[in-house]
């Protein structure tokens, strides 16, 4: 099971960005698809306090926000655990 966790839409190209990121760092994730589960949606709210963009993602159920602060993480070395071998 994947660590992270991307709540996206079809539509988001910032969704797409983000998971050809992770794709590139080798980093496994999970996608929720709000805009066909509204369950994920409902979870995706709670997690995030209610927060109205995508993507939003979390790394082991822990809200980090979006593709910014994804990016930051990464460039930071705090996602280098995640990487696969």
């Amino acid at each position: 099971m994947a660590r992270i966790k991307i709540y996206s839409t079809a539509t988001c190209p910032i969704c797409d960005k983000a998971k050809l990121l992770l794709a590139k760092w080798h980093i496994p994730y999970d996608e929720a698809r709000i805009d066909e589960d509204h369950e994920a949606l409902k979870e995706m709210l709670a997690i995030s306090n209610h927060a109205r963009t995508v993507p939003q993602i979390t790394i082991d159920g822990r809200w980090i926000g979006g593709f910014s602060e994804l990016t930051e993480m990464h460039m930071d070395g705090e996602l280098d655990a995640l990487m696969e071998e």
